[in-house]
């Protein structure tokens, strides 16, 4: 399960911005085969999670995984820049992603869902997949508290990240609702472990100043992301804090149909599109919060962006109204496949 097909294709022409997807991201592989299990196929799901206890017995457990591996299941190699013009003169032009070295610590919540959901649509959770959720919850207790890089591999300094640590929740969350759903035991500290990741992000994540969750600990810029806060069952979406951080991220992020990811310097030069998995992270807030109307507009206005083929790009320039990024991305397609059932009630 490649993340996209292509490498370099840029997220702004003529900028440097330009990245390897060919590879399998743990998460963007997770949330794509929940998305078909979603439609009724299952399939898939239990392919990647044989592909993923494969993968696993090669390392001393999830704590060692990388973000991603190749199709294999092996590690990559270092990234390189070979000697090409690029896509419209955009350069440089890589192979591989030094993405694979970072920490992510956001990966456990994604895989843990998915067995949840899959555990529900078959009816019976595999002793094997019970296990390595139970592997990812002692992976969160020992390291939940760590700044990562996050979802959006930044080449920066590691951050103590609102985004990381929800799905550090959602973790431990899915594996008590397992354990609950199909009589396995329930470590006693799981409970309190979830309480308490619950706490530091609402205490520390909340800043009353930007009237929002923002991406991290240490600072006021904003992130599409933190509106996991709400999509994760962290926080009540009927919770003002949510509310307002929906409001904030509209307000900040939203370009006419797109949501751009963040704002903030990165480290990297040049800027980027807006990016169409937060687009579809932003109908689904609006349906927390009761914005039928405005979920339904934003969700219209996505669907339009696909190209001629019916393919959606990784990013979206709305100055330009141009396709950015490698294409075809798998996060632009499950985001339209979630947002398509909930708007139709399925």
């Amino acid at each position: 399960m490649l993340a996209a097909a292509t490498t370099s294709l840029p997220e702004q022409i003529g900028g440097v911005r330009n990245w390897d997807y060919r590879y399998c991201w743990l998460r963007d592989a997770a949330l794509t085969v929940q998305a078909l299990v979603s439609l009724g196929s299952t399939d898939e799901a239990g392919a990647f999670l044989e592909w993923l206890h494969r993968v696993l017995a090669t390392s001393q457990g999830p704590e060692e995984l990388n973000p991603l591996y190749t199709v294999h299941g092996t590690t990559l190699g270092p990234e390189i820049v070979v000697d090409l013009p690029g896509y419209a003169g955009s350069g440089p032009v890589r192979v591989g992603n030094l993405a694979d070295q970072q920490v992510q610590l956001d990966v456990f919540g994604p895989i843990a869902d998915l067995v949840h959901t899959l555990a529900l649509a078959r009816g019976t959770l595999a002793d094997r997949d019970w296990d390595v959720v139970t592997a990812m919850v002692r992976a969160v207790t020992r390291r939940w508290h760590e700044p990562d890089h996050g979802i959006w591999e930044e080449r920066h300094v590691p951050r103590h990240r609102v985004y990381s640590r929800v799905m550090c929740w959602q973790t431990v969350d899915r594996a008590i609702a397992l354990a609950e759903r199909f009589g396995r035991p329930v470590d006693p500290a799981w409970p309190s472990l979830r309480a308490a990741i619950a706490a530091d992000v609402l205490t520390h994540g909340w800043n009353p100043g930007v009237r929002a969750f923002t991406t991290a600990y240490d600072g006021t810029d904003l992130d599409a992301a933190s509106l996991h806060v709400g999509l994760s069952g962290l926080l009540d979406p009927a919770d003002e804090r949510f509310r307002l951080t929906v409001v904030a991220v509209e307000e900040v992020l939203r370009s006419g149909p797109t949501v751009y990811r963040y704002l903030r310097d990165d480290g990297l030069p040049g800027d980027e599109g807006g990016f169409h998995l937060c687009t579809t992270w932003l109908v689904e807030a609006y349906l927390l919060a009761g914005r039928r109307a405005d979920a339904e507009e934003l969700f219209e206005s996505f669907v339009r962006l696909a190209g001629p083929t019916g393919l959606l790009s990784e990013e979206y320039d709305p100055i330009a109204e141009q396709a950015l990024g490698n294409h075809p991305q798998a996060y632009s397609h499950l985001g339209l496949i979630r947002c398509a059932r909930l708007l139709h009630g399925t």
